[in-house]
């Protein structure tokens, strides 16, 4: 049995500070995702309303799903930033669409890239794993295929580069604090 509340009692946690950071749980992303969405919308919706702007509001979802909010609507605002205006007649209708089914191409492609490379990533710690490798890079190519390759040379590259970028970090904050601890005398 649900017990009443006290008068005065909060039902909620109230506005509190979070750390702005990926939420790591799955079904705790997705219930801010969607909490977070509406509440966009509905400032969205408030500033069109106040200050008699139009406005577009466009989220994409980690399932790739698009959600959109358009005041007076979205095609009318993109429309008016673009300088076409809304699509009346067929040719920009077929236009907007063909470039709704070229977004729509990309976000496929980008998963299915994102899959080979969770795929590719998986064998290799796999290798690794197996040939008691201390590190993922170290791991036989051979144990690939070589349609794998060009992923595992892509996430190689990336390595390198990200080393590299740390290395000049260092190097660059080394040399501030060298330059910071020098006397003018010296």
């Amino acid at each position: 049995m649900v017990q009443p509340r006290a008068v005065g009692e909060k039902k909620t946690a109230g506005k509190r500070s979070i750390r702005i950071q990926r939420i790591e749980n799955k079904e705790s992303r997705l219930v801010t995702f969607s909490k977070r969405k509406s509440g966009l919308w509905k400032k969205g919706s408030e500033i069109a309303v106040l200050c008699h702007v139009r406005v577009a509001l466009l989220a994409f979802s980690e399932a790739g799903k698009v959600f959109a909010f358009g005041s007076p609507s979205v095609d009318a605002v993109l429309g008016d930033a673009t300088g076409v205006a809304p699509a009346d007649d067929g040719a920009e209708w077929e236009a907007v669409e063909a470039l709704y089914r070229e977004t729509e191409g990309k976000i496929k492609e980008v998963a299915a890239e994102s899959s080979q490379m969770d795929a590719v990533g998986e064998k290799v710690r796999q290798a690794q794993a197996g040939a008691g490798k201390r590190f993922w890079f170290e791991v036989d190519v051979e144990a690939l295929r070589a349609e794998e390759l060009p992923v595992f040379a892509m996430a190689l590259q990336r390595l390198r580069y990200n080393v590299g970028r740390r290395i000049e970090s260092c190097l660059n904050s080394a040399a501030a604090k060298v330059g910071q601890n020098r006397s003018p005398f010296s």
